[in-house]
């Protein structure tokens, strides 16, 4: 639920960017269980607990990286991806920008917290 509502709350801030007041922020069905997939990341992050911030950092981007380019391109297949980078600088086929690397840096270590609680 959380990467859902960090969604909306992006994509609101987008909103707000481009000047439009009504900050409508948006997302799709299919990232529901793109989001919750961050779950299976229990055991890294489990085993990660003890490693420098940096490095747990850069793993958890990598594999956050790795989630959305393996579900956006097996979408796109179907026509079914709810986003499209291709107009994007750094993107690559579509579906992943790199220039997202801080942000994913920083989602993974807050995914880190709220895993690390629940375990």
């Amino acid at each position: 639920m959380l990467g859902w509502a960090m969604e909306i709350f992006w994509t609101g801030l987008h909103a707000f960017r481009v000047r439009n007041l009504k900050l409508t922020g948006k997302s799709s069905l299919w990232m529901f269980p793109i989001y919750g997939s961050a779950a299976f990341l229990t055991p890294v992050v489990q085993r990660m607990k003890n490693t420098p911030l940096f490095k747990r950092g850069l793993v958890y981007m990598s594999c956050i990286f790795l989630g959305e380019y393996v579900s956006g391109i097996l979408l796109k297949r179907k026509n079914m991806c709810p986003w499209d980078y291709s107009r994007t600088p750094y993107h690559y086929r579509g579906v992943i920008r790199l220039d997202y690397a801080p942000v994913w840096f920083l989602v993974g270590l807050l995914y880190e917290r709220i895993l690390l609680k629940s375990a």
